[in-house]
């Protein structure tokens, strides 16, 4: 979906209960405004980019160390992972 529009992307995402890993900053917000269905959720790669071999190891390691990505927005960088729930599960949980 490389040319589809951010919203369109995510929109794709919802409907399909899918985690979306990406590299752009723009669907943090479009995440929690869009009140992504808990199967959902973000993973934004935070990356360096300067050795692509080493980021793509970085991301693979990461995503096989978890399964917990749905219902969160995520930002991983070299040294981290933060995890932040996404408002629908907050609301669900109270």
């Amino acid at each position: 979906m490389k040319s589809s529009s951010d919203a369109a992307i995510l929109e794709r995402a919802k409907a399909e209960d899918r985690v979306l890993v990406t590299h752009d900053k723009d669907f943090g917000e479009l995440a929690f405004r869009a009140r992504l269905p808990a199967r959902s959720g973000v993973v934004l790669f935070r990356l360096s980019g300067a050795d692509p071999e080493t980021d793509n190891r970085r991301m693979l390691s990461v995503l096989q160390s978890r399964d917990d990505w749905s219902g969160r927005f995520s930002v991983v960088t070299e040294d981290r992972i933060r995890m932040r729930l996404l408002p629908h599960v907050a609301s669900e949980d109270s």
